[in-house]
């Protein structure tokens, strides 16, 4: 049943949609977290990829999260010498999270799952028409 198929393909992505939030939450979470010795590096910036996985029961490929990688971009510096962490110069390195991205891609995760679900909510209206129909 097509309507069935589309349930499905919704729920595939709003469970990658779901864990795009949650990846973007622990950034925002983390973004003034600073080392606590020299040494240590502060929290780095986590990011995911999407993969589309053919899925043959239903005959539709779905989206699945493909992994969650690290930022490998460079930290920010922050000038504060008294800080346990601070190098020669007072310079302690601070986490390579931008909150206003990790806000944008938020709203965007966001978005994307209310779509996702508007698709669930059509289908199960029509599903549910379809049924008083054949009453």
């Amino acid at each position: 049943m097509e309507l069935y198929k589309a349930f499905q393909i919704s729920a595939a992505g709003m469970r990658a949609q779901g864990t795009r939030l949650r990846v973007a939450a622990e950034n925002v979470a983390n973004a003034d977290s600073l080392p606590t010795g020299q040494g240590q590096e502060p929290y780095r910036r986590k990011l995911l990829t999407f993969k589309n996985v053919m899925d043959r029961e239903i005959g539709a490929e779905l989206v699945k999260v493909n992994k969650v990688i690290t930022d490998k971009s460079d930290f920010g510096l922050k000038y504060e010498p008294s800080h346990p962490a601070a190098n020669d110069q007072g310079y302690v390195q601070t986490p390579n999270v931008e909150p206003l991205v990790e806000m944008m891609d938020l709203r965007e995760a966001q978005r994307s799952y209310e779509a996702n679900l508007n698709v669930i909510q059509s289908s199960r209206s029509m599903l549910l028409k379809t049924l008083d129909i054949l009453q």
